[in-house]
C-alpha cells in the first residue's frame, strides 16, 4: 500500500494550489476538507487524550475477538470457558459484523448515542451500589434508635441512685480530706526526722571502733555536716532559736567530735605504719581522712607531727643503710655502698646529693598525693611560689623530714672537701654543692635545714677551693725557667695552669648558659663575683710567673755571658736578648698571648681579658721599639740616621763623620744589600711569636719607622746645606734610590711618599 504524504507535503501543496490559478479541483469541497484533514496537527494533549478513549472505545480489534467468540461459541484462550454474551452487548451495534473500513464512518454517525449509551449503563450501576447502601444505613438506625434508649434508661437510674447515697458521699469526702491531712503530717514529719536526725548505722559509723574508717564513715560525716548547716539555715529565719534546732546542733556536734576523735587515731596509726616504708603510696581513705582534718587545724597538726618524726626516723635509716651498705638486692638495680666513692670525691659527694634530692622527690610526691596539692604544670628544678596554703605545711614537713640527714651529709661533705688539694677539683666540687643548694632553697624554701647546711657547706668548698688556687699560684710563682732550654713559647707549668683556667671557666659558662629559674639574677651576681675572684687568683700569678722568670733567666743569662764573653755574644744586638740565644720580650708576649686566648671564648672573662690585653699592648710597644733599632742596626742605617736626628739643621751634613759622602755611601750600600735579603720582609726574631698577627704588626710597624727616617735622611741629604756634591747622584746609586715610594715597594708596604697606610 503506497505511503499517504506527510502533513508538511499537504500544507506545501495546498499552499501552492492557493497560490498559483484556481483550477476546477481547489473548489472542490470534499478536496478542500480532505486538505484540512490532513493539514491538522495533533500534538496537543487534548486531542491524543480525545483519539486515545475514541479507540479504546471502539476498538476494532477487540470488538471483533468479542464478536467471533460469541457466534462461535470456542473457548478463550485466557482460560474462559464461554465468553459473556453481556460483554458482546457493550459493543456498539453498528460493529456488529461491520467491515472493517465502515468503522470510523459508523463511528462518526452514531457517536453521541453511544456516549448516551456509556453514561446510562454506569448510572444505573451506581443506583444499584447506593440502594444496598441505603438498605445497610436503615438497619444502622435502627441499632442507633435502641442505644439511645437504653442509656436514657441507664442515666434514670444512675440519678436515682445519686440522690439516695449523697449524704454516704458527703461522709466519705470528709473522712477523704482528713486520710489525706494525716498522710500529709505523717510525711512532714518522716521528712524532718530523715532530713535532721542520723540513723543508727551511721552513728554506729561515726563512733564505733568496730567500723573502719572508709566510704562508710565519710558519708556518715558529710550526713552529719550535711544536718548542721541545713539547721543553720532554718535557725536563721526564725527571731530565736527553737528548741528542736538547739537539740540538733547538740547531738550532731557530740558525733562530729567523736567521728574527728576516731579519724585522728586511725591517721596516726596509719602514719606509723607507713613512715617505715622507704616507697610510699598513699590510699585514696588516707588522702580523704587528711583533706577531712584539714577544717580541725590543731587535730591535722598532730597527726602530721607524728608522720614527720617517723618520715625523719625512715630516712635517716635510708640514707645509712645507702651509705653503708646500699643495695645488695643482687640485679640491675643493684647499687654499691656510696662510702666506697669515698675516693672520688666528686662522685662521693654527688651520689649522696643525688640521693638526697632523689629522697626528697619522693617524699613530695608523698605529701603532695597525701595533701591532695595540685602542682599544675611546674618544670622540674623550678621555683615553687607558695599558692596555696597547704604548701608552708608542705614545706615544714619535708624540712622536718630529712632534717636528720644533715648532720651526716655535713659531715661527710666537709671532710671530703677539705681533703682537695686541686683547685680545679675544689672548684666542680663547690659547683656541685652551689646546684643543689640552689635546687634545695628552691625545693624547701631558704629557711629549710638542708638548704642553710648545703649553702654552709657550699661557703667552705668555696674557701678551700680559694686557698687551693692561691697555694697553686704561690707553687708557679716559685717556678725558676730552665737556663739551657732556648725555647721562647710558654712553659708546661703555664701550659698546666691555664688548663684549669680553661677548665674552670668553660664550666662556669656552661652553668651559666643552663641557669635559666627565677632567681637567676642573684646566682649570676654571686657567680660573677665568684669567679671574678678566682680569675684574679688564677691569672695574676701566672703574669707574674712569666715577668719574674723571664727577668731571672734574663740576668742569670747576663751573668754568664759577662763572666764567659766570647765571639758570638760580642756581636750579639741589644734587639735579640742575650747571646741571640733567648729572647726574653718574645717570651713574655708569647706567655701573654697565649693567657689572652685562653680566656677570649668566655664571656665572664671579659675585665681580666682587658686586663691581658693593655699588658699585651704595652709589651708590644716596647717590642716594636726594639725591634726599630734591630732594623736600623741590621740595615747599616743606625749611625747616619742618627746622626742625622742629632745635628742641628743649619750644620752642614756633609762634614758630620758617619755622614760624609764616602761613610754615606758605603752606608747606602749596606742598605741596598740588606732589602735584598730576606731579613727586610721577615724577622727570624719574630717568627718567635706564637702570635702571627703580632709578628706582623711589630715587623710593619719597624718597617715604617724604617721608611720614614729613611725619607728624612734623603731630603736632608738633598737640602743645599748639607753641602753634598751631586746629592741626587749620591742618593740613586744604590736602592731605592732615594725615593721612599720605591723603598714601600720593596717593602711591600702600601704608603706613598711616607704616609700612614693600614697594617698588612
Amino acid at each position: 500500500m503506497p505511503s499517504l504524504p506527510s502533513a508538511a507535503a499537504v500544507t506545501e501543496i495546498g499552499r501552492r494550489s492557493q497560490t498559483a490559478s484556481p483550477s476546477p479541483l481547489a473548489r472542490n469541497p470534499v478536496s478542500l476538507r480532505l486538505y484540512k484533514v490532513l493539514g491538522a496537527t495533533f500534538e496537543d494533549e487534548a486531542t491524543k487524550e480525545a483519539l486515545s478513549t475514541l479507540s479504546y472505545l471502539y476498538s476494532l480489534s477487540e470488538s471483533s475477538a468479542v464478536i467471533s467468540a460469541a457466534k462461535e461459541d470456542v473457548v478463550a484462550p485466557d482460560g474462559i470457558d464461554e465468553v459473556d454474551m453481556d460483554s458482546v452487548k457493550d459493543v456498539p451495534s453498528f460493529l456488529r459484523g461491520a467491515p472493517p473500513g465502515d468503522t470510523a464512518a459508523k463511528a462518526r454517525k452514531h457517536l453521541r448515542r453511544d456516549i448516551e449509551s456509556k453514561m446510562e449503563e454506569g448510572s444505573l450501576r451506581f443506583l444499584a451500589a447506593f440502594g444496598v447502601v441505603d438498605q445497610k444505613l436503615d438497619v444502622l438506625q435502627t441499632h442507633i434508635s435502641t442505644m439511645r434508649a437504653q442509656c436514657e434508661e441507664a442515666q434514670v437510674q444512675l440519678q436515682s441512685t445519686n440522690e439516695a447515697c449523697k449524704s454516704l458521699l458527703d461522709r466519705a469526702g470528709s473522712l477523704r480530706d482528713e486520710q489525706q491531712q494525716v498522710k500529709t503530717r505523717q510525711s512532714i514529719i518522716t521528712l524532718f526526722l530523715a532530713r535532721f536526725t542520723l540513723s543508727a548505722d551511721e552513728a554506729d559509723a561515726l563512733s564505733s571502733p568496730e567500723v573502719p574508717v572508709g566510704p562508710t564513715f565519710f558519708a556518715a560525716v558529710d550526713r552529719a555536716q550535711a544536718i548542721r548547716d541545713d539547721c543553720r539555715v532554718l535557725m536563721a529565719g526564725e527571731n530565736s532559736p527553737s528548741r528542736a534546732g538547739l537539740d540538733i546542733m547538740a547531738v550532731t556536734s557530740t558525733h562530729l567530735e567523736k567521728a574527728y576523735d576516731k579519724l585522728l587515731r586511725w591517721c596516726s596509726v596509719e602514719f606509723r605504719g607507713m613512715g617505715r616504708d622507704a616507697s610510699l603510696e598513699v590510699p585514696d581513705e588516707l588522702s580523704e581522712a587528711v583533706r577531712r582534718l584539714r577544717s580541725r587545724p590543731e587535730l591535722l597538726s598532730d597527726a602530721l607531727t607524728v608522720l614527720a618524726q617517723t618520715r625523719q626516723t625512715t630516712l635517716l635509716s635510708s640514707f645509712t643503710s645507702a651509705l653503708t651498705t646500699g643495695n645488695r638486692t643482687g640485679g640491675i638495680g643493684a647499687r654499691r655502698p656510696i662510702d666506697l666513692h669515698a675516693h672520688d670525691a666528686l662522685r662521693y659527694i654527688g651520689d649522696m646529693l643525688a640521693w638526697v634530692h632523689q629522697a626528697i622527690a619522693a617524699e613530695r610526691e608523698f605529701l603532695e598525693a597525701l595533701l591532695s596539692i595540685d602542682t599544675g604544670s611546674r618544670m622540674p628544678g623550678a621555683v615553687r611560689a607558695p599558692a596555696h596554703a597547704e604548701d608552708e605545711w608542705l614545706g615544714e614537713l619535708m624540712d622536718a623530714a630529712v632534717a636528720g640527714l644533715c648532720g651526716p651529709l655535713r659531715a661527710r661533705v666537709l671532710q671530703t672537701v677539705r681533703a682537695q688539694e686541686s683547685g680545679l677539683y675544689a672548684y666542680k666540687v663547690s659547683r656541685l654543692l652551689h646546684f643543689y643548694a640552689l635546687t634545695m632553697a628552691r625545693t624547701l624554701g631558704s629557711r629549710a635545714l638542708l638548704a642553710t647546711t648545703l649553702k654552709e657547706t657550699t661557703a667552705a668548698s668555696y674557701t678551700v677551693f680559694f686557698d687551693a688556687i692561691a697555694a697553686q699560684g704561690r707553687a708557679l710563682s716559685r717556678i725558676s725557667l730552665d737556663q739551657a732550654d732556648t725555647s721562647v713559647t710558654p712553659p708546661q707549668a703555664l701550659l698546666a695552669h691555664a688548663q684549669d683556667l680553661r677548665a674552670i671557666l668553660a664550666l662556669h659558662t656552661a652553668e651559666a648558659e643552663g641557669d635559666g629559674n627565677g632567681d637567676g639574677e642573684v646566682a649570676s651576681a654571686e657567680d660573677s663575683a665568684t669567679i671574678e675572684r678566682a680569675l684574679d687568683a688564677l691569672v695574676d700569678p701566672a703574669v707574674r710567673m712569666c715577668v719574674a722568670a723571664a727577668g731571672e733567666k734574663d740576668a742569670a743569662l747576663r751573668r754568664h755571658v759577662t763572666s764567659a764573653p766570647s765571639p758570638v755574644t760580642t756581636t750579639a744586638t741589644a734587639g735579640t736578648g742575650v747571646g741571640g740565644v733567648w729572647d726574653r720580650p718574645v717570651f713574655v708576649l708569647n706567655c701573654l698571648t697565649y693567657l689572652v686566648d685562653t680566656l677570649a671564648p668566655y664571656p665572664c672573662a671579659a675585665r681580666k681579658h682587658a686586663e691581658l690585653d693593655g699588658a699585651v699592648e704595652a709589651r708590644v710597644l716596647e717590642l716594636i721599639e726594639e725591634h726599630y733599632e734591630m732594623v736600623l742596626r741590621d740595615s747599616g742605617l743606625h749611625d747616619a740616621i742618627r746622626a742625622c736626628e742629632e745635628t742641628p739643621e743649619d750644620e752642614p751634613l756633609a762634614h758630620v763623620p758617619a755622614c760624609d759622602p764616602s761613610t754615606l755611601r758605603s752606608t747606602l750600600a749596606s742598605f741596598a744589600h740588606w732589602l735584598t735579603s730576606l731579613d727586610a720582609v721577615h724577622a727570624p726574631r719574630l717568627a718567635a711569636l706564637t702570635a702571627p698577627a703580632l709578628h706582623a704588626r711589630v715587623h710593619r710597624a719597624a718597617q715604617r719607622r724604617l721608611g720614614h727616617v729613611y725619607a728624612a735622611l734623603c731630603a736632608r741629604v738633598r737640602e743645599p746645606r748639607s753641602r753634598y756634591e751631586a746629592a741626587a747622584t749620591l742618593l740613586g746609586a744604590e736602592r731605592p734610590f732615594g725615593s721612599v715610594t720605591t723603598l714601600w715597594h720593596i717593602l711591600g708596604i702600601n704608603e706613598v711618599d711616607g704616609g700612614d697606610g693600614p697594617d698588612v
